[in-house]
């Protein structure tokens, strides 16, 4: 996707990031962890605009799950309370064991999304994710026999080269969905000449979409809809709404960038049209 898009007024799909599995109550006491606050966020998500909610799964004190049980309670949830919003699970893990990282395809029905890392990750002083190219091609593999679509993360530019490692090894059903993703430890650093050259560098023909950790959330959320991309915002990845501020709920930050996309020419996408978009 390019400029042009925007200027086409192609519709953007926003993700709304509800939990993450890193920080918690802790950092804002607005995010939600069990399945109950997740389906209630999810559902004020969709209705401020989310069309995707990215979900990661949490046990009772609020550590980080893997478990396929866990994930099923979350998706009942969701179900529950949204309407139509496509439900994306997480499979990245830091130094968690490949095989756990199988658990969250395994809910009935599967997701119909799910993220896959495209390389190793270093976080802060204590968080790193191996993700060899045998976890990659295992995971995806998963993928396709219960037809999930997968989000690939491209956390730096050597991720970018994965993701045409991976188009060149398997057989990847079109479009290709690449999340780029921008902060500190090995993520790309945040800056704008770096932002235009990670989308000149993805595969011909790839959907784009754009997500930028703490303080950087809106700047490349709205750079993601000026260069024709999708946009992912939520508390997994920014607890702020402004600096110094802590932000009420996802809800609230989908809000605001649903509000850019449209005042900037570019309709915010339905679940169902998230769906033709990427080709679900």
């Amino acid at each position: 996707m390019t400029y042009e898009a925007f200027l086409a007024g192609e519709p953007v799909i926003v993700t709304a990031a509800l939990t993450g599995g890193v920080h918690g109550k802790e950092a804002n006491p607005n995010l939600p962890e069990t399945p109950a606050e997740i389906g209630r966020a999810a559902a004020a998500a969709e209705a401020a605009g989310a069309a995707v909610v990215h979900l990661h799964a949490r046990q009772d004190n609020g550590e980080r799950s893997f478990a396929t049980e866990r994930f099923q309670e979350i998706d009942d949830a969701v179900r529950e309370h949204t309407e139509n919003v496509i439900v994306q699970h997480s499979t990245g893990g830091t130094a968690a064991p490949t095989a756990d990282r199988h658990q969250p395809l395994r809910t009935d029905p599967p997701p119909e999304m799910a993220s896959l890392d495209m390389g190793p990750l270093n976080r802060y002083d204590h968080l790193t994710s191996e993700n060899t190219r045998g976890t990659v091609d295992a995971l995806h593999a998963e993928m396709v026999e219960r037809g999930i679509k997968p989000e690939l993360e491209v956390f730096n530019d050597g991720h970018r080269n994965e993701v045409h490692s991976l188009v060149e090894r398997r057989d990847l059903a079109e479009p290709v969905y690449a999340t780029l993703v921008f902060g500190s430890g090995t993520l790309t650093r945040p800056r704008p000449r770096n932002f235009l050259t990670a989308i000149e560098g993805l595969p011909e023909g790839a959907l784009f979409n754009t997500l930028g950790f703490g303080r950087h959330q809106l700047p490349f959320a709205t750079m993601g809809i000026l260069f024709g991309g999708h946009v992912r915002v939520g508390l997994e990845d920014n607890v702020h709404y402004r600096r110094g501020e802590l932000a009420e709920s996802n809800a609230q930050l989908v809000e605001r960038v649903a509000r850019i996309a449209e005042a900037l020419g570019r309709e915010v996408a339905t679940p169902d049209r998230a769906r033709t978009i990427l080709g679900l």
